[in-house]
């Protein structure tokens, strides 16, 4: 079975076609960039050759095409999955789902689901939690629809729904409930996806149920989030209504006292629009050292630059504290998992959130994790410490093929009957 995966940003569309059947393999990938401009461009690895001038034969020369929206990038893909050169397909017919990443389900969604009428105003009506990516995740299912038709079945895949299982105690801001009530604010989390994904995988590393195991899930990235995975479910996590809460992440400051913005307002005099430019573009690493890159500032910090040097012990410290609560949390850790582009290939950030943790019952191997091994910890410690590379696409992929395997099995069981 081969599944489309999608995920649709404002100025970009990300894919991946992934064969599931008694292997699971992912037989091209790319993405779309700058939708909207004239110097848009398609990146592919066709058949996971790199070969660049594959989409270049297609669609025009690269970093000069005019994609002026969603439809227009969608219909490049398709045509790039059916070309002689990439030959994923030989038609779309071949294509037995799409699923499409969508971060905000708010409340309404729990699990992921077959999209339908009532599913896309769904989706809609949790745009206002999330307005920079549920309007284009939609304009992705749209353009789905244009080119696919309404026969090929559609899922939606949401970053919150693993997070459902949080206890109100734990998702509950100290608000009047009629802000949570009569506008749902509260907790919700994100990146569900990858902590679902890393947090059963450490489960097989333990070799023991999920059901059994408690779990640190650290996705640590441009954005970063900590979950307490409480027997293969989510009890507790660091972002909140929005990305923003947590530890310290690229451009976003994580948690912070509340009554900020309303100073920057009121005594800044700065506009709502301004305020949330500063805490979604120029926080975090980059209002502390004008720089976002973990790699560049590690690099300047080994320069002597200060500024940097703080960035840095400003997200070892918090991530650290936050893997503490969630110890506490779960009374108790059986594995902590590092994932996401720093915690897959930065040693010596974990070695500097871990340096206090050896009360957990850690005791890291430095040349494990010097080699980014899947354990890094030695073979006598109480706690294992874990590097996995998470994989979002497969968890979304799984997904959509169970939801077309039950299709088919309703639509065989009605002719049988």
């Amino acid at each position: 079975m081969k599944v489309l995966i999608l995920n649709s940003g404002s100025s970009s569309v990300k894919f991946k076609v992934i064969e599931l059947g008694e292997q699971e393999r992912t037989l091209a990938k790319g993405q779309v960039e700058r939708i909207g401009q004239k110097n848009a461009d398609l990146k592919c690895d066709c058949c996971l050759t790199h070969n660049p001038a594959c989409a270049a034969s297609l669609v025009g020369e690269p970093g000069k095409l005019d994609v002026p929206d969603h439809d227009r990038a969608i219909d490049m893909i398709c045509r790039l999955l059916q070309s002689d050169r990439c030959g994923i397909v030989d038609d779309l017919s071949e294509i037995a789902g799409i699923g499409h990443r969508v971060v905000h389900g708010g409340e309404l969604f729990s699990n992921s689901v077959l999209i339908n009428a009532e599913v896309i105003e769904g989706i809609e009506r949790c745009a206002k939690l999330a307005p920079l990516h549920n309007p284009p995740a939609l304009a992705g299912i749209r353009a789905c629809l244009k080119v696919f038709g309404e026969g090929t079945p559609q899922v939606a895949v949401f970053d919150t729904a693993f997070h459902r299982t949080i206890p109100e105690k734990a998702f509950r801001y100290g608000v009047p409930n009629e802000l949570y009530t009569e506008h749902g604010i509260r907790k919700y989390g994100f990146h569900g996806t990858s902590h679902r994904y890393v947090s059963r995988e450490a489960a097989k590393l333990l070799k023991r149920p999920i059901e059994e195991t408690k779990i640190i899930s650290c996705h640590l990235g441009n954005g970063s989030s900590i979950t307490a995975v409480l027997g293969g479910k989510s009890i507790d996590t660091t972002m909140g209504l929005t990305p923003l809460a947590g530890v310290i992440m690229g451009t976003r400051p994580g948690d912070l006292d509340p009554y900020i913005p309303i100073f920057m307002i009121k005594e800044l005099g700065m506009s709502a629009e301004e305020v949330d430019t500063v805490l979604n573009k120029r926080s975090g690493f980059e209002g502390i050292c004008h720089h976002h890159d973990v790699r560049e500032i590690e690099a300047l910090m080994q320069q002597g630059n200060r500024e940097c040097a703080l960035a840095l012990d400003m997200f070892a410290y918090r991530t650290s504290r936050f893997i503490g609560g969630s110890a506490m949390a779960l009374n108790g850790v059986d594995a902590i998992v590092f994932t996401g582009g720093i915690g897959e290939h930065d040693a010596y950030m974990r070695e500097r959130i871990l340096q206090n943790a050896g009360h957990l019952g850690v005791k890291l191997d430095a040349e494990r994790n010097l080699r980014n091994d899947r354990i890094i910890t030695t073979d006598d410690a109480r706690v294992a410490v874990m590097v996995i590379p998470t994989d979002e696409e497969l968890i979304i992929a799984r997904d959509t093929a169970w939801e077309v395997r039950r299709l088919r099995e309703e639509a065989e069981a009605a002719v049988s009957s």
